[in-house]
């Protein structure tokens, strides 16, 4: 569980050039829309160009923005050049609302006795949109970082797309697998409180602020007005409608994903926080008995989120699985 990591590929590549120290802060920011078949991705990228491409996957239901500047900056500090888009049925990206709400008993159900729904997307797409969007940037290699589901996402990146994968850090995620702890009870009540039609903006933005201040990091806590402003932008920016619901739907019938994480070949870091109540920490553990080679930071306090004031911290250990490979 705390092995070293594998040595991964040798010789440098593109996606693999070394980390710089003299990256100004507050890179230019380029946005971007990708037309794939069937689908658009909304993208970003910061940081300079010669920058060492770190692929980052964010989790269930949250923009490409979900990612805090706090965290960006200190990545391109440290010279990354990072590389964000909405997954599908999020914010700018292409949304499904022609496929309805599913049904997450039947999903849960489907679950339960190892059964797939036919859905109209899968984790696995998600791996490919960001493949295809690294093809499209010109980057044959990328570090691929992925939190909660984004992280599961990442997992698929790593097994179908093994070329383009310098390395794998997973933070906040899972396995999938059966008998792992649920979310704590406090954040099953506030999802199940999820609005299941259509109310102010001021009430979604309310629930977002209590969702993510359950889920929160009890040793670094975010001030309610900052949650506020950041839901508010988010919403401003693009309505949430049921894509949530059905990314839910999705990672129910991604099911275990054991078996491939038993192939990975990818130098493979795991951050996790002690103080997790959505995927609480023994996720993380099994993730680094499964997966060969992988070293696991266990950060005291840390939630399920990313809060400011440990933007520095996981920088740095990200950054340094980056470098050690």
């Amino acid at each position: 569980m705390n092995s070293d990591a594998p040595v991964g590929s040798n010789a440098p590549r593109d996606g693999d050039a070394p980390l710089h120290s003299d990256v100004p802060m507050h890179s230019p920011l380029i946005e971007g829309r990708l037309k794939l078949v069937g689908v658009e991705l909304d993208y970003a990228v910061r940081g300079r160009d010669d920058g060492t491409p770190l692929l980052l996957i964010m989790g269930l239901g949250m923009q490409r923005v979900a990612w805090p500047d706090s965290l960006l900056d200190a990545l391109v500090a440290r010279g990354a050049r990072c590389i964000t888009f909405d997954n599908r049925d999020v914010g700018n990206s292409t949304r499904y609302d022609a496929y309805g709400a599913p049904a997450l008993p039947a999903s849960i159900f489907a679950r339960l006795f190892r059964r797939r729904l036919r859905l109209p997307y899968s984790l696995a797409d998600i791996a490919d949109d960001g493949a295809a969007l690294l093809h499209h940037l010109g980057i044959e290699r990328a570090h691929v970082v992925g939190i909660s589901m984004g992280g599961m996402i990442a997992q698929h990146f790593a097994h179908r797309h093994p070329q383009q994968t310098s390395s794998l850090t997973l933070m906040c995620t899972s396995s999938g697998r059966m008998g792992l702890p649920p979310p704590r009870a406090p954040v099953m009540r506030q999802l199940l409180k999820r609005p299941r039609r259509a109310v102010s903006s001021e009430a979604a933005v309310t629930y977002m602020v209590n969702l993510l201040r359950i889920i929160g990091s009890p040793a670094y806590p975010t001030d309610a007005a900052d949650l506020g402003n950041r839901s508010r932008a988010a919403l401003k920016r693009a309505s949430s409608g049921n894509g949530m619901t059905r990314q839910l739907a999705a990672i129910l019938n991604d099911g275990d994903r054991s078996e491939l994480l038993r192939h990975l070949q990818a130098p493979t870091l795991i951050l996790h926080g002690s103080a997790d109540p959505m995927v609480p920490i023994a996720h993380g553990l099994d993730l680094a008995r499964k997966i060969r080679g992988a070293r696991m930071e266990r950060i005291e306090g840390w939630g399920h989120d990313l809060p400011d004031a440990l933007a520095n911290t996981l920088a740095d250990l990200v950054v340094g699985h980056v470098r050690a490979v």
